[in-house]
């Protein structure tokens, strides 16, 4: 069963460590609603729901029109065991005949830790018990003018703003910074979640990894005598990033994920370059055309051989396990018999040296930004080794074109520009105002000043010394992005016709989650990513 008594517990242990010292011995409150069925503009049509994430955090409740009132109040068995009453829709005879209609309350209680459970309808009588049970209560809401929480009606705060309570008040200052607190750190039972929508999207970035391998081999063939029929799934060729995705997200829902923890990113060709590339509309490139093809009549538009070009196919997608979320990249070979190119893969083991290094790192107590600066230290070096950047030895230079004289140019960030992770969990870019408060004590002189280059931290999502229970991401990237390489190609530190000769790769990516443990970390993704395995299984070899 969900823990959510112990997760309603360790947030009001937040709260009052937030407290201003004459709040802190007041008894206090929680009142929450629940995400509601969305519905397309102007129409009846359901959307997608999928339960607010503080909201499933505090109830492990995902029936749509729920609420939760629970209240804690130090030196009383409320402050061991909080109350929590949670209210979910009653059934009534439309949701029978359209939909799924929410368990009964004698149902729900079965599954739901939680004390007690009725309808919307006894929530206002519940209020009014409390604020007599315990006066003086301080009732703690969401950001109540917010747009990005559901709507808490003004009548629910009411009774607690009434003349006749004079001691109630209600506060929206506090719960969402001890929410954020309370969920960077993950128990064994979100730990669990996350770790199986990590093994379900692992195994479907390698389906889509062996079904391009099955089509290198020829493998993939239309049934004979199969007429006019829709090709079936064994028959299916990728050739279209949608193609890609639609494989991906099949092979997540045929392992009961519902959701995909977000929009999946699925980039090929030059395309790997745009960091959140959503479109996922374009074929892979074909080619090349060679110089006499103008003969061809036009086989090539009319259903002729056609050649891919070599290119990287870069899939940034997770699924979600019961809310909670997984997050991976691979960056795959198309083209080439399923090979890297030369230049491909030299940016590719970069990458993967990038994240080695990252990971030699993890333990707590160890400050987010130093593995980001360890990846861009790693970028330096290994583009001086591929002469995409010049180094002191190279003809006509000098020391300004050593590795410290390049990271404080902050030069890198043109080709790795975001930040090397983020939490994880109930949402994708997790618990944003804890990962990076706007007042972040942890950053002091002695973090300043092996800080390197501002850019390298202006998009970093997590800015903390790491701690046991924390998931995050490691995904180091190397992108060649005609935007953002405008602004250096007159940099004294490139070599600009050795890089020339990478653009066309485009991007490389790749991404881990991981559990922060006691004493390092632990890989919760389990897809491989060593060259070798990528492109044995994308040639079709193994």
């Amino acid at each position: 069963m969900y823990p959510a008594k112990e997760h309603v517990l360790k947030t009001f242990h937040r709260i009052i460590a937030l407290l201003p010292e004459s709040e802190k011995t007041k008894p206090q409150v929680l009142l929450l609603a629940g995400e509601v069925t969305p519905y397309r503009n102007d129409t009846d049509r359901e959307m997608p729901f999928r339960q607010e994430s503080n909201f499933y955090y505090l109830s492990g409740c995902t029936i749509p029109g729920s609420f939760i009132l629970a209240a804690y109040q130090p030196g009383t068995s409320l402050a061991q065991t909080p109350s929590i009453d949670l209210f979910i829709p009653k059934a009534e005879q439309a949701d029978l005949m359209w939909s799924v209609p929410p368990p009964l309350p004698e149902a729900a209680f079965e599954t739901h830790d939680v004390t007690h459970i009725d309808h919307p309808a006894a929530l206002p009588a519940a209020i009014h018990t409390l604020i007599k049970a315990l006066p003086g209560a301080l009732f703690h809401t969401l950001p109540r003018a917010s747009p990005l929480f559901p709507v808490l009606q003004d009548a629910y705060t009411a009774a607690v703003l009434a003349p006749e309570n004079a001691d109630g008040a209600v506060s929206d200052n506090y719960l969402l910074s001890a929410l954020h607190r309370a969920r960077l750190t993950k128990d064994d039972f979100e730990v669990a979640a996350i770790r199986h929508a990590n093994a379900i999207s692992s195994r479907a970035h390698e389906v889509v990894m062996r079904v391009l391998g099955l089509a290198v081999k020829h493998s993939i063939h239309k049934a004979k005598g199969s007429g006019d029929r829709p090709h079936l799934p064994g028959e299916w060729l990728i050739e279209k990033e949608a193609e890609a995705e639609a494989v991906f997200v099949a092979s997540c829902r045929r392992e009961g994920a519902v959701h995909q923890a977000y929009l999946p990113i699925v980039a090929a060709s030059t395309r790997a370059s745009t960091l959140h590339y959503c479109c996922n509309d374009r074929e892979f490139a074909w080619g090349p055309v060679h110089p006499h093809d103008q003969h061809n009549k036009n086989a090539f538009a009319h259903g002729g051989p056609r050649e891919l070009n070599p290119q990287v196919l870069l899939i940034d997608a997770g699924c979600e396990w019961n809310c909670y979320a997984a997050d991976i990249t691979r960056t795959m070979p198309v083209g080439n018999g399923g090979k890297f190119t030369t230049e491909a893969r030299a940016i590719y083991e970069l990458v993967l040296e990038m994240q080695k290094a990252s990971f030699s790192m993890l333990a707590p107590e160890l400050h987010w930004d130093a593995v980001q600066l360890i990846c861009h230290r790693t970028l330096i070096r290994g583009f001086q080794r591929l002469g995409i950047f010049k180094s002191p030895n190279s003809p006509g230079s000098g020391s300004w074109n050593a590795e410290e004289a390049i990271l404080a140019s902050g030069i890198s960030s043109a080709f790795f520009p975001h930040g090397v992770g983020h939490s994880l969990g109930l949402d994708v870019h997790d618990v944003p105002s804890a990962s990076k408060p706007v007042k972040n004590d942890t950053i002091t002189d002695t973090v300043e000043k092996m800080l390197g280059h501002p850019s390298f931290y202006e998009y970093l999502r997590l800015r903390l010394p790491l701690e046991a229970g924390m998931v995050v991401t490691v995904e180091p990237g190397i992108y060649f992005s005609p935007h953002l390489l405008a602004a250096v190609r007159d940099s004294k530190h490139i070599d600009h016709e050795v890089l020339a000769r990478y653009e066309s790769v485009g991007g490389v990516r790749i991404e881990d989650a991981v559990l922060i443990t006691a004493t390092g970390y632990e890989n919760l993704t389990t897809v491989r990513s060593d060259t070798e395995w990528i492109e044995a299984v994308c040639s079709g070899e193994a």
